[in-house]
């Protein structure tokens, strides 16, 4: 396995359609398609990377509605807070316009 080019490009730049093989791809934009040659594989390396590499299997849709959970608080506070101000305002307006 010597001499094997590595290509890196944001996943935007990915391009796919329907009459392309499985596991064939294209890009939109060649210029942002970075390619490295790797002359010959280290194990050493290869190695240390084996034993440190740690593989989760995570719970996607619990992860998924935990999240929205969190940003429809967020927003249920953010109103809250705006209706408080709104109140505190009229309040103040109110006693201006008794004196």
């Amino acid at each position: 396995m010597n001499n094997v080019n590595v290509v890196y490009t944001p996943w935007s730049n990915l391009k796919k359609t329907a009459d392309m093989d499985v596991g064939q791809i294209g890009f939109h934009r060649q210029k942002d398609v970075k390619i490295v040659t790797v002359e010959k594989k280290v194990n050493e390396i290869l190695n240390r990377l084996e034993k440190t590499k740690m593989e989760r299997f995570p719970d996607l849709e619990a992860e998924k509605e935990c999240r929205d959970r969190e940003e429809r608080n967020e927003k249920k506070a953010q109103i809250q807070e705006m209706k408080r101000r709104e109140k505190e305002e009229m309040k103040k307006k109110r006693e201006m316009d008794e004196l």
